[in-house]
C-alpha cells in the first residue's frame, strides 16, 4: 500500500505544477478562418453547397474545443461559416471592424486573455489579422481568392514568442 501512495502523491503534485504553469503562461489561442465557399461574387452572397459542407467540417473539427468568443465580419458568408459553432457553444456572434487590424488584435488579446477565440474573415483580412496577432509580417499577401481551406491557429503566452500553426482543411 505504501509503495502505491508515494507515486500517486507525486503524480498529484506534478499535475498541480503543470496546471499552475499553464495558468501562469496565460495561453491565449486564436483560430482564424476565411469564410467558406460563396455562391457567387455579389456583394453579400450566401455560402454555396460546398461552402455549407466546409462550414460543417469546421464545426465538426472544433466540436471538442471550448470556444470562448466568436468574431465575424457582418456579412452572410462569414457569419454562416461559424454559425453552427456559436450555436454549439451557446455564445453570441460578435462583429469586428476590419479597418484597424492592429487595434482590433490588441483589444482581443486584452479582452480574451487565456481564452480560445474563433475569427471568421476574408482572403484579405485573415492574413492581416494574423500578422497583427503575431506582431510580425508573416503573411506578405492576401490568400488566393479561390483558396478557402486555410485554418490558422495562433497561440500567445507570456513566456515565448507567438506561435503559428497553419493548417489546410
Amino acid at each position: 500500500m505504501r509503495t502505491l501512495l508515494l507515486p500517486t502523491l507525486i503524480l498529484f503534485l506534478l499535475a498541480d505544477v503543470s496546471r499552475a504553469q499553464y495558468q501562469s503562461d496565460g495561453i491565449t489561442t486564436f483560430i482564424l478562418v476565411r469564410h467558406a465557399e460563396k455562391v457567387d461574387d455579389s456583394r453579400d452572397p450566401e455560402l454555396s453547397p460546398e461552402g455549407y459542407k466546409r462550414a460543417e467540417l469546421l464545426a465538426e473539427m472544433l466540436s471538442e474545443t471550448s470556444i470562448d468568443a466568436v468574431y465575424s465580419t457582418n456579412l452572410i458568408r462569414t457569419k454562416e461559416t461559424v454559425r453552427a459553432i456559436t450555436e454549439e457553444n451557446g455564445i453570441d456572434l460578435q462583429f469586428y471592424d476590419t479597418q484597424n487590424p492592429s487595434e482590433t488584435a490588441a483589444g482581443w488579446i486584452e479582452k480574451h486573455r487565456g481564452g480560445v477565440i474563433l475569427i471568421s474573415g476574408h482572403s484579405n483580412t485573415t492574413p492581416t489579422l494574423a500578422n497583427a496577432l503575431l506582431g510580425r509580417d508573416h503573411f506578405q499577401d492576401h490568400f488566393n481568392e479561390s483558396d478557402y481551406g486555410n485554418l490558422l491557429i495562433i497561440t500567445l503566452t507570456d513566456s515565448r514568442e507567438p506561435r503559428l500553426l497553419h493548417l489546410k482543411y
